[in-house]
């Protein structure tokens, strides 16, 4: 069972228990099966710790809205995605709008052809179910019999799942590091990176080439980037989509939803009901 500390950080307990030939299961990763699901739920706000486990784990939740740190990027998941954790990659989480979590993990041994880093994955209809269905299992399932049949199923569909871009790498030193902190506060900032090197004594192409270095998008992308995470954690929360555009820096409402649906491919408006 899950419980709360005074701090609203997130601890997690595994309840062990012993197999019939006498051996005592500790850790999730001492099951002795492909995979294994946990579901719990989490309370907005809440934050748990930088950890990593042995094993992969798929960090989905089927309802609310939950940011997750790891290899020097964030994101933000919806219920439409998960991100996936290889083994070993130390990560956090922060609950944006309280979840129901239903946690995939998979053995090293039956993880080929899964990513080898992390990625944030489109969650079927079909991937959907399925999860909905082997959280229900006992930890010994029977792998011979239809829940083993279900689980392979669930991981080919796992394989097979389609990536998608929610994620935003963040800069870790340098003057582009500032402009990072300062736009997470205030992503309605205007400034072009020519003001920027402006304010900050430098240069324009210094700053372009430090940002295409440490993240891989121009200084352009990665604010548009930023500004659509920070709209998905405020549409999890209900707020007016012609608030959240105005709190954006976009000229109106419109102007916002074009970007979004050029990026998501559906309106904000869509978004959290979007099953496709």
């Amino acid at each position: 069972m899950t419980k709360y500390n005074a701090k609203e950080t997130l601890v997690s307990h595994f309840k062990p228990f012993i197999l019939d030939d006498g051996l005592e299961i500790k850790r999730v990763e001492d099951i002795p099966r492909a995979l294994t699901l946990r579901e719990g739920k989490r309370r907005t706000g809440m934050e748990g710790p930088v950890h990593s486990h042995e094993w992969g784990q798929l960090l989905y939740a089927s309802e609310g809205v939950m940011q997750v740190m790891a290899q020097g990027s964030i994101w933000v998941i919806p219920p439409q995605r998960a991100v996936w954790i290889p083994p070993g990659v130390p990560h956090s989480m922060k609950i944006i709008h309280t979840i129901t979590m239903r946690n995939v993990y998979i053995s090293p041994d039956a993880m080929k052809g899964l990513p080898p880093v992390c990625q944030v994955m489109f969650v079927t209809p079909l991937l959907r179910e399925l999860i909905a269905q082997a959280v229900k299992f006992p930890p010994l399932y029977d792998e011979n019999g239809a829940e083993g049949r279900l689980a392979n199923v669930l991981l080919d569909c796992l394989k097979s799942a389609p990536s998608t871009a929610l994620h935003l790498p963040v800069p870790d030193s340098g003057p582009i590091q500032h402009i990072a902190n300062h736009l997470k506060d205030n992503p309605a900032d205007p400034a072009t990176l020519d003001e920027w090197a402006a304010r900050l004594g430098t240069t324009t192409r210094t700053l372009a080439r430090n940002f295409k270095k440490q993240t891989a998008m121009t200084f352009g992308q990665w604010r548009q980037q930023a500004r659509l995470l920070e709209a998905l954690s405020r549409l999890a929360s209900n707020q007016p989509i012609s608030h959240i555009a105005q709190d954006l820096g976009y000229s109106s409402q419109s102007a916002f939803s074009a970007m979004f649906k050029k990026a998501l491919g559906v309106t904000p408006g869509q978004f959290f009901n979007n099953e496709t």
